[in-house]
């Protein structure tokens, strides 16, 4: 769930120092238990497990020189070799660490996935906590996005698409002259047992196609809308894929693997809007959508019963009848408009224009809607589950603040930064959302020529309950460097 952030640098961050640390891009992990930064120096990585706290799990920056020695050369830190350029020793830098324009976290491992704008077409993937690199990969092209699960790493080009073995990645399947994805549109299903992968079938049009990642064949071709997508995810479980076309005023939800459509949204009409993301909460029963417009959209999937309306005979239910009644007789552009659905619930942001990414998440037990922006802050609001409606903003997180104070309280000194929390909320005791289940299946890795990797297996403890902790010490052992 990454996306690139426009820098806001002249008129959006902060000054001095903080400026340089502007937002590239953004994403959630797979289970929205952290958000990854990337940055002009580097790349921040964040736990949101918490409302009134935002910590910075690892931060990797492009070291740079801090002070002088009395000489006039450059202090070193221990373990630095030094470099003279024009008589001035300076510290090396890493450009895998500079500009970065993508940064992918798996779950909660140490496993992190980087490319920059320095080198685009090289994949660094990283041990954070060892502070070592797992293996690079160099591509034919600039790399446009990056997906992984517990099973796959999938990374998208303009045309092609590679899928590699996260467990040793080693290169499964090219996907070569796939239609024209100048954004690396792509949504890979975080559930491993069956790694979907979606991605446009169509430059013109919106078709999906649909590919197992893990059998490594299509598994179907999706009619989703007219014009090319936009937006793509899946939930959970990988049994539903939400799109949205470039128009971004109806968003759809659709069967996997049948690709059967289930469900329609309507984001607005008045006009065209960029949607920018996508997220299922963890049960799939609500789904956010954030574009470039002031608003961000909840939905919520559940179908409606006829016989709830025969049993409560009110005006409104009198009305839909008549409507789906007369829908038949209508073109079918108008008798689908009728049948879709309104926002369950939706948030309205003090800007406009701005880049954001939404992800749902139950945090400390309530179900929240997590906001990162371009301006360099992460918003946070509840959801009312049972009622919807407007949400309400509870926290503003500055990413970037110098300050040793990294946590904007709610606090009458900004009331036009933070809204004010209703001193009673009617979902106080509502539990968290359950997750999907873990699977009791144990996978084994694919290749095309059916080499050694084929008996490779998934340990037990990545399908424990709760957060994911993968065997970091023995899980991602170096590789050494590769090339595509």
């Amino acid at each position: 769930m990454a996306a690139p952030m426009e820098s806001q640098e002249s008129q959006d961050a902060p000054d001095g120092a903080d400026a340089q640390r502007a937002f590239i891009c953004a994403s959630f992990n797979q289970d929205t238990t952290s958000l990854s930064v990337g940055t002009k120096t580097g790349y921040r990585l964040f736990s949101v497990t918490a409302v009134d706290k935002l910590d910075c799990i690892h931060e990797g920056v492009q070291e740079c020189v801090k002070e002088v020695t009395a000489e006039g050369a450059p202090a070193l830190s221990e373990g630095k070799h030094a470099i003279r350029i024009h008589g001035l020793s300076l510290v090396p830098l890493p450009v895998e660490c500079q500009d970065v324009y993508i940064v992918e976290r798996l779950f909660s491992s140490s496993l992190v996935v980087v490319v920059s704008l320095s080198m685009p077409r090289r994949m660094n993937v990283y041990h954070f906590k060892k502070g070592t690199e797992i293996c690079n990969y160099s591509y034919s092209n600039n790399i446009l996005s990056v997906r992984l699960n517990r099973q796959r790493l999938v990374v998208c080009l303009e045309e092609s698409v590679y899928i590699h073995n996260i467990k040793d990645m080693k290169l499964l399947k090219t996907l070569l002259n796939t239609p024209s994805n100048p954004t690396g549109l792509c949504a890979l299903s975080v559930n491993h047992s069956n790694s979907y992968l979606a991605y446009p079938g169509s430059a013109t049009i919106g078709e999906i196609t649909v590919y197992d990642a893990n059998n490594l064949s299509t598994l179907t071709l999706i009619q989703a809308h007219d014009s090319p997508l936009a937006a793509l995810t899946f939930n959970g479980s990988g049994t539903k894929l939400a799109s949205a076309s470039e128009r971004g005023t109806v968003i759809r939800v659709f069967s996997i693997p049948e690709g059967t459509r289930l469900f329609e949204f309507r984001r607005g009409m008045k006009r065209y809007v960029s949607i920018s993301s996508l997220s299922f909460s963890a049960d799939g029963q609500f789904l956010c959508a954030s574009s470039n417009t002031e608003t961000v959209h909840i939905f919520k999937l559940e179908q409606h019963s006829p016989s709830l309306d025969e049993e409560s005979p009110t005006w409104s239910a009198y009305m839909g009848k008549m409507f789906t009644a007369a829908s038949t007789y209508l073109p079918s552009q108008v008798s689908d408009m009728m049948h879709q659905d309104r926002a369950f619930a939706m948030v309205r942001l003090n800007m406009v224009g701005l880049k954001t990414i939404s992800a749902l998440a139950t945090i400390q037990k309530l179900p929240r809607l997590l906001v990162a922006s371009s301006d360099g802050c992460l918003y946070i609001y509840n959801v009312d589950p049972q009622d919807g409606g407007e949400c309400v903003q509870i926290q503003k997180h500055r990413l970037f603040d110098s300050s040793e104070k990294q946590v904007e309280q709610n606090s009458a000194a900004n009331p036009e930064d933070v809204s004010p929390q209703p001193a009673s909320q009617s979902y106080a005791a509502t539990v968290a959302l359950p997750s999907t289940p873990p699977s009791s299946t144990t996978l084994t890795g694919y290749s095309e020529d059916g080499g050694v990797e084929k008996g490779d297996v998934i340990p037990e403890h990545e399908f424990a309950e709760g957060p994911v902790c993968l065997d970091d010490e023995n899980e991602f052992p170096p590789f050494g460097n590769q090339s595509n």
